[in-house]
């Protein structure tokens, strides 16, 4: 039996997130489309497989139980949010630029310290982040050594001018 203070492992990551959606194309166009994502394994017209690089897949869409079903509740348990991981800055600001010639809304725009970070929701009212992680060295800590994380507001144009480097 494993000691009571097991800690997972650090190389440990979250492998991908399934989601239940209502209409498959338009999940498929917001995902594929607008995010670019691609498509890496279709089940039909009730599910599909999407990743970035080549991956088996990061994002699972299906309409099993949800074909046509409305969001979920806000104020209902569930996922908060997708968060998704940019390699870095600019990547980020190509994102956001993609998402504002698209007049795509943002729910919220905020910089963690740690990361700076987009929110919207996707067509069927999930949560989505787009975020990329400042380098570890720029992170602050509290004098007891937990890493000091705020919600202050995005820098927009900071991060726009991003395209031009």
């Amino acid at each position: 039996m494993e000691p009571d203070n097991y800690i997972i492992p650090a190389q440990t990551k979250i492998g991908h997130v399934h989601l239940k959606v209502a209409d498959l194309d338009r999940a498929i166009d917001f995902y594929c489309g607008l995010l670019g994502f691609e498509i890496t394994t279709r089940y039909g017209t009730q599910a599909v497989f999407i990743s970035a690089g080549g991956y088996h897949h990061h994002i699972g869409l299906n309409t099993w139980y949800s074909k046509g079903a409305p969001p979920a509740q806000p104020q209902g348990v569930g996922l908060f949010h997708t968060a998704i991981l940019y390699p870095t800055r600019k990547d980020l600001a190509i994102a956001l630029n993609r998402l504002l010639k698209a007049n795509y809304p943002l729910t919220g725009a905020s910089d963690h310290g740690v990361s700076e970070a987009l929110y919207l929701n996707d067509p069927d009212g999930n949560g989505v982040e787009l975020y990329w992680d400042r380098p570890q060295d720029q992170w602050e800590y509290l004098p007891d050594g937990s890493i000091e994380m705020y919600t202050r507001s995005l820098n927009i144009p900071g991060l726009l001018a991003e395209l031009n480097k």
